[in-house]
């Protein structure tokens, strides 16, 4: 390809400034940005520089699964982001490439795997039950989101994780310090300290267990000499942070089956299709705002015909490929008959979301348990009264005000 040929290709930077989106709407500017190309360029409010973005879904496949695009070298670059503070752990699991990516993942993998999300299963139904009891007897009007959709989650990755249960409000207040933007960075980075402390304490007990939750593979693992103790502790902090996003998750969730009534409806009429109903909910749900974290380019590759060049930052945006109409015809609409549905929603390649399983897992019981438990279950204000968090890098109500 000639230069004038490569100069012609680059489009412009596009400044996309992720402001607060009502309920689940999609993001104009990213629906803008998938029509201009296959890759455009964007700035975002923090950080320095200018990033390339990849929409569709094969080549999303292609930049999360290629050794050629790296998490670490992202380290020590301000990359143009959504987050106004960035304070990478440096060994985090997030910001490894393979083969350490791989053998921190192993050391964990047991936990996430179809018969270790099984093993809290039942304990899950429980916990969920007590909740939704609890609510019931209060009687309404409730704030689903404070009764169920927030404890829930934090109880059920607490015991796949093996914090105990007097210790989840501490850990629900730091996740919540660490994902808002709103506190300032000084609040963020002594809430990820606290938590650090914290797991390093627990996992620094559980050095010869042979239990199955997370701190205890870990524990194990760093006796085994397999992986560092600062390791561990990383990864314990971002699963814990990552199992409270079903909180955000099942919220737009719910909001979307209570704004509709005729889909609640029909998912509780027709039992049988939940599951797939579920995963296409999952792929149509806009998740987030803007972009997550970044990969850099180890040398020069093309895309679509476009050459990104070693050193150049690149996102990809889940949200865009799982509305790709390459892969899922009429996107735009929500289809429970969809299938196959290859959504992204969990990411793609080595830094797949590990809690993807159980993620699922927790979408299916709140399903079933809400919509069974509490049939006449509807939204007490009008769907576009209902506050959504402002400020936060994962979207999702800030309360779900209910009656039935």
């Amino acid at each position: 390809m000639s230069e004038e040929t490569m100069s012609q290709t680059v489009p412009p930077v596009r400044e996309w400034p992720a402001v607060d989106l009502p309920g689940s709407d999609f993001d104009p500017v990213l629906a803008e940005l998938m029509r201009e190309g296959p890759l455009t360029r964007i700035s975002l409010p923090n950080g320095e520089g200018w990033a390339w973005l990849v929409t569709r879904h094969d080549d999303v496949r292609l930049v999360t699964n290629d050794p050629r695009f790296g998490r670490e070298a992202v380290m020590d670059r301000q990359v143009t982001r959504l987050a106004p503070h960035f304070i990478p752990a440096r060994g985090a699991v997030g910001f490894l490439d393979p083969p350490d990516h791989t053998r921190l993942r192993r050391s964990v993998a047991a936990a996430f795997t179809a018969r270790g999300v099984e093993r809290v299963r039942e304990r899950s139904r429980g916990m969920l039950d007590e909740l939704v009891d609890a609510m019931l007897r209060a009687g309404p009007p409730a704030d689903l989101t404070e009764a169920v959709l927030s404890p829930f989650p934090i109880a059920v990755i607490c015991e796949l994780m093996g914090v105990p249960a007097t210790d989840r409000h501490a850990m629900h207040t730091w996740t919540q310090l660490i994902l808002s933007s709103s506190h300032g960075a000084e609040v963020s980075e002594r809430a990820k300290n606290d938590m650090n402390a914290y797991f390093s304490d627990l996992i620094g007990l559980r050095a010869d267990s042979t239990g199955e939750d997370v701190t205890s593979l870990l524990g194990a693992a760093v006796g085994r000499g397999e992986i560092t103790p600062a390791e561990a502790v990383g990864l314990a902090v971002l699963l814990q942070i990552g199992g409270e996003a079903v909180t955000n998750n099942s919220g737009q969730m719910f909001h979307l089956l209570l704004s509709r009534p005729e889909l609640a409806e029909r998912l509780r009429a027709e039992p049988e299709i939940r599951p797939r109903a579920i995963d296409e909910l999952l792929r149509w749900i806009p998740h987030r705002n803007a972009v997550g974290l970044s990969r850099i380019a180890l040398e020069d590759v093309e895309i679509k015909g476009v050459r990104i060049r070693a050193g150049d930052a690149v996102y990809v945006s889940y949200l865009a490929a799982n509305r790709d109409p390459e892969v899922f015809p009429d996107p735009d609409t929500i289809d429970f008959g969809r299938s196959p549905n290859p959504h992204v929603s969990f990411g793609f390649g080595p830094h797949y979301c590990p809690g993807g399983m159980l993620a699922r897992l927790e979408s299916e019981l709140l399903v079933d348990t809400v919509l069974d438990r509490v049939p006449g279950l509807k939204l007490a204000v009008a769907p576009e009264d209902v506050p959504f968090k402002k400020g936060a890098l994962i979207r999702g109500p800030e309360a779900l005000p209910v009656t039935w």
